[in-house]
């Protein structure tokens, strides 16, 4: 869900820590960083959530850091990055709690 801004409406910040209302034994959390083949962050970055059968479930665009993150239901998740740097895609299967992913994106 996205907060309402005075100019619109914009994603969350992806470099904000956890809200403490969050319980991380009901909930699942995919969260990482989109990197460069150098290793770099990369900001700016669309990183795609499709499910176990490659369709389209959430985007979020990453922090100035290059991170980001998902509330997911249990199950295998592809990420996908696509920036100016390259596109890239990185496999998680999660269950409860936080799953850090590395997505590393090239030309």
């Amino acid at each position: 869900m996205t907060a309402p801004t005075a100019a619109g409406c914009a994603a969350p910040d992806q470099a904000a820590p956890l809200p403490a209302s969050i319980d991380l034994e009901k909930e699942t959390v995919i969260t990482g960083v989109v990197r460069s083949a150098q290793g770099e962050a990369v900001p700016g970055a669309y990183v795609r959530l499709l499910d176990s059968t490659g369709e389209f479930t959430a985007e979020v665009v990453t922090s100035p850091a290059g991170q980001f993150r998902f509330f997911a239901a249990p199950g295998n998740w592809t990420l996908r990055a696509l920036s100016r740097h390259g596109n890239g895609d990185a496999a998680v299967t999660a269950d409860r709690g936080i799953h850090e992913v590395a997505v590393t994106v090239t030309n």
